[in-house]
């Protein structure tokens, strides 16, 4: 079924405004939809090594506190495999390939300094 000549105008007009809305564009992008999982996986991963060292160090002092610590790292692997699992294979290949452009990006940025 045809669209209407008032139904084009309006679809025209959405498009003109999405066209031109950079932070929605960024949001839906490849990269932006898993922004936020991988960032929540970022801090996870760096919570883990935290309760590691945690963990290794009260063990000096009673192993109540170590088990405290080790309790604390397996929540945070918790964390990291629930986002894992949210973003799913295809978001992690995304993110990544997301992270190569960015990184080769920023490698081309460096050699104009040079």
């Amino acid at each position: 079924m045809a669209l209407s000549d008032d139904e084009n105008r309006i679809l025209r007009e959405i498009e003109a405004q999405l066209e031109n809305d950079r932070k929605f564009a960024r949001a839906v992008s490849a990269g932006g939809m898993y922004r936020a999982p991988a960032r929540r996986m970022w801090w996870a991963l760096v919570g883990a090594v935290v309760c590691l060292v945690a963990t290794v160090l009260a063990l000096q002092y009673h192993f109540i506190a170590g088990f405290v610590g080790f309790i604390g790292m397996l929540a945070c692997a918790m964390v990291v495999e629930r986002e894992a699992r949210a973003m799913g294979r295809t978001g992690i290949k995304d993110l990544a390939e997301t992270l190569r452009r960015a990184s080769l990006a920023g490698r081309a940025e460096g050699r104009d300094d040079a």
